[in-house]
């Protein structure tokens, strides 16, 4: 079974199957438990924006006064109903009909306190916004909040200072924060590249009045925080930080940026150590905690008479409803498990099913296949349908099918190539016979009889030895720029004397100086002169053979060369096999009516291997046309 095809079918089908359902039971309580959890409040995930946009209202006002429309806005849009109280448990806002309203849970879904922020529930938020480090809301801003006409006067500022960046080549924009403090940021968060500009930043970066006072009064704060620990005060810059101010980085908005915690002072070197000019701040971490520790309870205090007090947030469902819970009882495992089971069944009854119908026409193509191997006649195998099992069953038909194609071409052209051979070696053996016995005088004539026949097998020994480079793709090449018209004006006065004793008129017709070409004029004048000597070969006294070559712009700088002849022409039926080796019009295959019949194979050869093709044209009684194309070269422009 292991090594059966329809064995793995069914192994993996019925794990696919116990997967399903298990994955299916695991989804269904996980998605139930989760709704449990999201009505009981254990788990505000989706509903992170209700407390987002309510600790927003809380950050940017002192009561909870008018909260009523946000929370009816919030339920309408979330579809659950959201309740405020404050931590007496006496309410603020419902959206729920006071007289229909169910009594609130005995658990908040979450404390709305713009000084406290619950940090996972702000990490869900809408708009991705974290908290700052001390757990205070950005937004809650307080007495660094600016005044109408403080914020526009900076605005032109930043407005002035965008344009100038801007006519410097470094995109920018104006951000209003909060506080409503405008600042300049560059496109890609890279300010040093305003550095070399004469766009000075730096008057955005000045504390107003009001900002100063709020400042100076955090610092106070924080300075008697400090002081009732047996701490030195600290001076806090306009980002909240402390230490030197050349370290901070530009100033923003001081009210809902988050301090930073100094780094520790690097370690001197000796020399440094040695000089009492040089004076190394002592800042431990156990310092830097408690001076942070303070300046949070400093911001508390500064702003708790800005924001709303802190306030109880209910989220449930409108009917106060809530979902049944999900129990893994016996009786629920049992329910699963016969679901599973019957789930599996039908699972391995269709797989059996579809395996069949799958694996029976695999086994008829392993015995053709098998038969193949052994040496019986190929034979093909029914086709079950147009699905890839069909495909591959055609697929296979086509194969067996030029297999034996393949296997009778092989046998005719050993047969062919035995037949080629023989002839001239049983001329050569008869004639040395004819000598040993003392019948033939070996004069001039005996040897050029003997040369001749040597000549000729030479000659369909070189056609074979080409093809078989030509076919194991090591046929050599040793192309160079070629002038066609000179090239088919050497070929043509080659078989000149050829034509003129067949009473056959042979032209060229290119045009000086011709398209130009980059081939091997060994192997082009081979492939020209093969069609030469075919197309006198088959052209009756009288008749004319022409050679041509132009450039076909339509082709992409094709060059075709055409061998013309008013010959006999060649059948329908005979065209389409004209290329093939060892193919003969004349079936008697006579030498005095054909050559060896490779003379066509080796042009076809020849021009594939320069990348083009060849092709024939035949009117029977009229004559014949065949055609090179060749890629050309692109002439040099003016």
């Amino acid at each position: 079974m292991r090594r059966s095809l329809l064995g793995r079918l069914l192994a993996v089908s019925a794990l696919v199957a116990a997967c399903s359902v298990a994955a299916t039971a695991w989804i269904a309580v996980q998605t139930t438990s989760g709704a449990i959890k999201q009505e009981q409040g254990q788990n505000l995930t989706a509903d992170a924006r209700i407390y987002d946009t309510l600790l927003d209202y809380a950050a940017r006002n002192p009561t909870w006064d008018g909260v009523g429309a946000t929370v009816r806005e919030l339920a309408r849009e979330s579809g659950r109903r959201v309740a405020l109280t404050t931590q007496g448990r006496q309410p603020l806002a419902d959206s729920a009909t006071a007289a229909t309203a169910p009594a609130l849970p005995p658990q908040a879904s979450a404390v709305v306190d713009p000084l406290s922020v619950d940090t996972v529930l702000a990490a869900r938020g809408t708009d991705g916004r974290g908290t700052a480090a001390d757990r205070i809301d950005p937004r809650a801003v307080g007495p660094f909040r600016l005044s109408a006409a403080d914020s526009r006067t900076l605005r032109r500022t930043a407005d002035d200072k965008v344009a100038c960046l801007n006519r410097a080549g470094i995109a920018s924009d104006v951000v209003v924060g909060a506080s409503g403090r405008p600042r300049v940021q560059i496109v890609g968060n890279d300010p040093e590249r305003a550095l070399g500009t004469r766009c000075d930043l730096a008057a955005l970066d000045t504390l107003t009045r009001s900002e100063q006072k709020a400042l100076d009064a955090l610092t106070e704060l924080a300075d008697a925080c400090l002081k009732r620990q047996g701490r030195e005060g600290v001076q806090l810059n306009s980002d909240l930080s402390w230490g030197d101010p050349a370290a901070a980085p530009a100033p923003g908005e001081p009210g809902p940026m988050v301090p930073r915690v100094p780094l520790p002072a690097p370690v001197p070197t000796p020399r440094e150590a040695a000089e009492p000019s040089v004076v190394t701040p002592e800042r431990t971490g156990e310092n830097d905690r408690a001076i942070a520790s303070c300046v949070s309870a400093a911001r508390s205090e500064q702003l708790s008479s800005y924001v709303a007090s802190p306030a109880l947030l209910f989220i449930g469902d409108e009917g106060g409803a809530t979902l049944p819970g999900f129990d893994l009882s016996p009786a629920n495992t049992a329910r699963i498990a016969g679901a599973a089971a019957l789930v599996l069944a039908l699972t391995v009854g269709a797989s059996v099913f579809a395996g069949a119908r799958l694996v029976r026409p695999l086994h008829a193509l392993t015995g053709a296949a098998q038969r193949m191997r052994d040496g019986e006649q190929p034979e093909s195998v029914p086709v079950s349908g147009d699905d890839e099992v069909g495909r591959l069953a055609a697929a296979f038909n086509d194969m067996s099918a030029h297999r034996a194609r393949l296997e009778e071409q092989r046998k005719a052209m050993v047969s062919d190539v035995a037949h080629e051979l023989r002839t001239p070696l049983s001329n050569i053996r008869g004639w040395l016979e004819a000598a040993q016995d003392g019948l033939a005088d070996p004069d001039p004539a005996f040897v050029s009889s003997l040369l001749e026949e040597a000549v000729l097998l030479q000659h369909i020994i070189d056609d074979l030895q080409d093809l078989a480079a030509a076919d194991a793709g090591v046929l050599r090449l040793h192309p160079e720029s070629v002038e066609i018209r000179e090239l088919l004006g050497q070929v043509a006065a080659a078989h000149q004397a050829r034509a003129e004793n067949a009473g056959v008129a042979l032209a060229v017709t290119a045009t000086a100086p011709g398209p130009a070409l980059s081939a091997d004029p060994v192997r082009l004048r081979q492939a020209v002169g093969n069609l030469v000597s075919n197309a006198v070969r088959h052209t009756p006294e009288g008749g004319r053979v022409t050679l041509s070559a132009y450039a076909h712009e339509e082709g992409g700088g094709t060059v075709l060369v055409e061998v013309t002849d008013t010959g006999s022409g060649i059948p329908p039926e005979d065209l389409p096999h004209v290329f093939d080796r060892f193919w003969r019009a004349e079936k008697s295959r006579s030498r005095r009516t054909g050559g060896s019949g490779l003379g066509l194979a080796i042009v076809r050869k020849l021009v594939e291997a320069h990348g083009g093709t060849v092709d024939a044209t035949s009117a029977e009684g009229r004559g014949s046309t065949f055609v090179l194309r060749l890629p050309g070269t692109t002439p040099p422009g003016p």
